[in-house]
């Protein structure tokens, strides 16, 4: 049987590996479309590892898991279909294949973001409603910074270049909702990975509203 400690410690190893690498190979104006294509890769990885770091596995974690992972699409179909939800918007080809114009691995990222962040919630309140707020401001500022970088690495773009007030106060109801649906059913994972993903993210996207 595997040590969990040492798939803890290979998780963290992971996550920096590919944040850090995905920087630097960006950055650099030979490589950067290769890893930019690896953008689907690396969110399911990412997904993946937030999965294999549950505590306590239980027959509810698959439904919860499927609240923002289908909450997101539903929105985001609506949105590049129709402007609803977010504003007009559209969808590039480094997050890989799409249903109705939404890349799968969006979906992905609406789960793994609202697994990470809730463990942070927690622990400023164990209040669902407070948690669930706390956790879809969480996911709203990240979406900030992602929106600055979005366009360049070819993931959405809004029309005219320009990131409506609607898109964040769309993004702060939905991860609400996807996180009211998902903390309700208290799925325990480990709170020290979600802080590693989360900060990596947070951090991956600062470094390009700068370089």
């Amino acid at each position: 049987m595997i040590d969990r400690k040492f798939i803890r410690y290979l998780s963290v190893f992971l996550i920096w590996l590919f944040s850090i690498s995905g920087i630097i190979g960006i950055l650099s104006p030979e490589y950067s479309g290769w890893f930019l294509s690896m953008t689907p890769f690396n969110l399911l990885l990412t997904f993946v590892i937030l999965l294999v770091n549950i505590q306590e596995y239980k027959w509810q974690i698959p439904v919860a898991i499927a609240i923002p992972f289908f909450l997101g699409f539903i929105t985001e179909a609506l949105g590049v279909n129709f402007g609803l939800i977010f504003g007009n918007y559209a969808y590039g080809e480094n997050l890989g294949y799409k249903i109705f114009g939404v890349p799968i691995m969006i979906c992905f990222n609406w789960a793994l973001l609202t697994m990470a962040t809730a463990d942070i919630a927690s622990y400023l309140s164990k209040n669902i409603v407070l948690a669930s707020l706390v956790g879809a401001g969480l996911m709203t500022g990240l979406d900030f910074i992602i929106e600055v970088s979005a366009p360049r690495f070819d993931y959405w773009e809004f029309e005219n270049g320009h990131v409506p007030l609607q898109n964040y106060i769309g993004w702060l109801c939905t991860a609400f909702i996807a996180h009211y649906g998902y903390q309700y059913f208290k799925v325990k994972t480990h709170k020290g990975i979600s802080f590693h993903v989360y900060i990596s993210i947070v951090l991956f996207f600062t470094v390009f509203l700068f370089f």
